[in-house]
């Protein structure tokens, strides 16, 4: 196995936790960033407030395990995210988005905890056209068995599979478990990752750190074990042949696709948001994350 330590950012109010891209691993299966935030708790009156700012040839998964985002975007999506559901923004040739907590929560201070993921675009998708998707917890995949409770977020595990769209091949599961309970990771995805959130675990008897990423061995069957209740997110899918450069909100296959973002950024060439249309987040000179684009 190999594993990834988290580099953590303090955002004031809440920290996050960023495991990839990194130095040892830039993917995972599709996936090319992995954050984990909070958890925290909001002060009356406060909130998260992250302003519109741009994505191309990529996909981010939003899930919840406490509190709510208002999501809002270029197409005119407007959708509030509340904990076991799924937000899937494809931004494909470019979108912009905003997520802000909802006013509701802020008006008697609310928590915040969750997952945020983005999806490469996969060869010859990476300039699809945008789209938004939002799955409700009801409708994603649930397996109950001896202290486990696992939500099948994207693809297919344990014999379900989530109506959640795929632009390449993924696996992605929230498994709740109970202290002495155990649940096998199949060996079908070219990459897997385990990452425990919450709680603590181990694999195949080697204890796994709380918020680090660990990349799994390809085609070995193993088994997961709850040391304590923990919450445990596995994700994975199918290995990219083409590299993906990352380079702060963007992600492409071609260095100068990447350049010709930040020039729209800055030449304000992106959609604007309808009723988020007067704020955004400048183009940084050294974005916290990139890759060696």
């Amino acid at each position: 196995m190999i594993k990834i330590t988290p580099v953590t950012h303090d955002l004031g109010m809440f920290e996050v936790r960023r495991t990839l891209p990194s130095r040892a691993r830039t993917m995972v299966g599709p996936f090319i960033f992995v954050d984990q935030f909070g958890p925290a708790q909001f002060d009356i009156g406060a909130g998260m407030d992250v302003r519109p700012h741009p994505h191309i040839n990529l996909s981010t998964v939003t899930y919840l395990f406490e509190g709510a985002i208002d999501h809002r975007d270029s197409l005119g999506t407007y959708a509030t995210i509340r904990p076991g559901a799924l937000n899937l923004m494809t931004a494909g040739k470019g979108i912009v988005h905003s997520e802000r907590t909802p006013a509701d929560e802020r008006a008697s201070g609310s928590p915040i905890s969750g997952m945020q993921t983005w999806l490469a675009l996969p060869d010859g998708k990476e300039e699809i056209d945008p789209g938004f998707e939002h799955v409700a917890a009801a409708d994603l995949p649930q397996i109950n068995d001896n202290g486990i409770t696992a939500r099948v977020i994207m693809g297919s595990l344990w014999g379900r599979t989530a109506p959640t769209t795929q632009h390449a091949e993924t696996i992605y599961a929230d498994i709740a478990m109970r202290a002495g309970s155990t649940i096998p990771i199949d060996a079908e995805a070219d990459e897997r990752g385990v990452l425990v959130a919450m709680g603590s675990a181990s694999l195949d008897g080697q204890p796994l750190d709380t918020h680090s990423l660990y990349v799994l061995e390809p085609g070995v069957p193993m088994t997961l074990r709850a040391d304590s209740d923990c919450r445990v997110m596995l994700l994975g899918g199918e290995a990219f042949k083409t590299p993906r450069h990352v380079w702060w909100n963007f992600v492409s296959s071609s260095r100068d696709r990447i350049n010709q973002a930040k020039a729209d950024w800055k030449a304000g060439a992106f959609p604007k948001i309808p009723g988020d249309e007067e704020e955004f987040i400048p183009i940084p000179e050294a974005p916290l994350t990139r890759s060696d684009a």
